[in-house]
């Protein structure tokens, strides 16, 4: 690997480490229903994430979503399968959305700030 591609690849990993719980909230409060970390993962396939924060790293969702879980955002219960072992389903909580809305918010605010600066709008 040369050094811009590890440069890439650190620059991807800090830039979705800072996104990456703002999108299963996203999704999450964009579900009229309970989830469970599969279906997670494929809503984001779905939307193309396959190429940004979570590519190929189903396993990386849980921590977040436990992590949102511990933080009175999302709330789960503990369901039995048909297919398999029990599935935790994950929703968002009433603070979950007043939350995602404050993090949009943000998330706007910085996206347009950065696009300005890239574009040489701020001089």
């Amino acid at each position: 690997m040369d050094d811009s591609a590890g440069q890439l690849k650190k620059f991807q990993k800090e830039l979705s480490s800072g996104t990456v719980s703002l999108v299963l909230l996203a999704v999450l409060g964009q579900s009229r229903q309970a989830l469970y970390g599969y279906q997670i993962a494929k809503r984001l396939e779905e939307l193309g994430e396959e190429t940004g924060a979570l590519a190929g790293k189903q396993s990386a969702l849980y921590p977040v979503l436990r992590n949102l879980e511990a933080n009175g955002l999302l709330a789960s219960e503990v369901e039995p399968s048909v297919s398999g072992p029990p599935r935790r389903y994950y929703r968002i909580t009433k603070l979950g959305r007043e939350v995602l809305r404050e993090w949009i918010a943000a998330w706007e605010a910085t996206r347009d700030s950065v696009d300005k600066v890239l574009q040489g709008e701020w001089r």
